[in-house]
């Protein structure tokens, strides 16, 4: 039996006194109502990537935040979003008004474009990003975007993801495309660079 769901959950790395968060998202599939459980591959590949930057971040006064789903699929977009909108709201409630920069792996790299219009947010690192041609950019005005490819990549695209960079650009406050190399989708190879671009992308968005 299925295990039931009724919200999204936070696996939170404080920093004494945060003057920012980074809320990491992790990836999923296009469609599935499989619970994101403790054995969930994207899940604990960002609870990994957390634990290697929490330190870096805490030193910069950054707290990290990672979000579990209720669900593993997009399903449309409507169940990540929400989620994504309620960790915020969650931030403000725990912490106040404090920046938040999303940072998304595949999936969660497009719950985060969708999600960015949200006060609190000031910008978007996208690793391996999941950006279909035709996604909307509105969401980035007046917000920072960075975003990490693979060329090898071959789950997500990075033609795409360099179309929705360029298409950015119009609107968000800055919008770059950071070329990971001959590497694929799931930050298996060159995991310290993944970490490294992930933690200084980030912060390199917040206000000094």
């Amino acid at each position: 039996m299925e295990t039931s769901v009724t919200q999204p959950s936070l696996s939170r790395s404080d920093a004494p006194e945060p003057r920012a968060v980074i809320l990491m998202l992790h990836g999923g599939k296009d469609r599935s109502q499989q619970v994101v459980d403790d054995r969930s591959a994207s899940w604990r590949r960002c609870r990994s990537m957390q634990r290697t930057i929490s330190p870096g971040a805490h030193a910069a006064g950054v707290s990290t935040w990672l979000l579990r789903y209720r669900r593993r699929g997009w399903n449309g977009g409507q169940g990540p979003v929400e989620d994504a909108r309620w960790a915020l709201s969650e931030v403000r409630r725990e912490l106040g008004d404090l920046p938040v920069v999303l940072l998304g792996h595949s999936m969660g790299a497009r719950t985060s474009v969708h999600a960015a219009a949200h006060d609190s947010v000031v910008g978007v690192v996208g690793l391996a990003p999941w950006l279909p041609p035709g996604e909307r950019v509105a969401g980035l005005a007046g917000r920072h975007l960075l975003a990490a490819h693979g060329r090898r990549d071959r789950i997500t695209s990075y033609r795409a993801t360099a179309a929705f960079v360029e298409r950015a650009r119009a609107v968000a406050s800055s919008a770059e495309l950071h070329d990971m190399g001959p590497v694929g989708h799931y930050m298996l190879r060159r995991v310290p660079a993944w970490n490294d671009v992930a933690l200084s992308g980030a912060l390199g968005m917040l206000p000094a």
